[in-house]
């Protein structure tokens, strides 16, 4: 991946959407009060790997974090890779444990 990614919120839609390869990743997400339920990751086979999927979730991340809401992840995916990168897990809402 030499060029940047560039996230895109399709607030239509309510997703993220990563584009590669003339391919779109998609986390479909749910916006209630001051959080952010992260429902559905989709990643299309031809662009799928691990790499590519932590990049996504981690500019998924990201952006939350620059709006300052919490993030509940609801899709098994998206809760594995904030159990793995614990710095995530200030981001969750009080009382919400994975």
């Amino acid at each position: 991946m030499n060029n940047p990614l560039e996230l895109v919120d399709n607030k239509f839609l309510r997703q993220f959407e990563l584009s590669q390869s003339n391919q779109m990743a998609k986390i479909e997400y749910s916006l209630q009060e001051r959080k952010i339920f992260l429902t559905k990751l989709i990643v299309p086979e031809e662009i799928m790997s691990d790499n590519f999927v932590e990049q996504f979730i981690q500019l998924v991340m990201a952006e939350i974090a620059e709006r300052n809401i919490s993030v509940v992840p609801t899709s098994p995916p998206i809760a594995k890779f904030i159990r793995k990168n614990r710095r995530y897990k200030s981001m969750l809402p009080v009382g919400l444990r994975l």
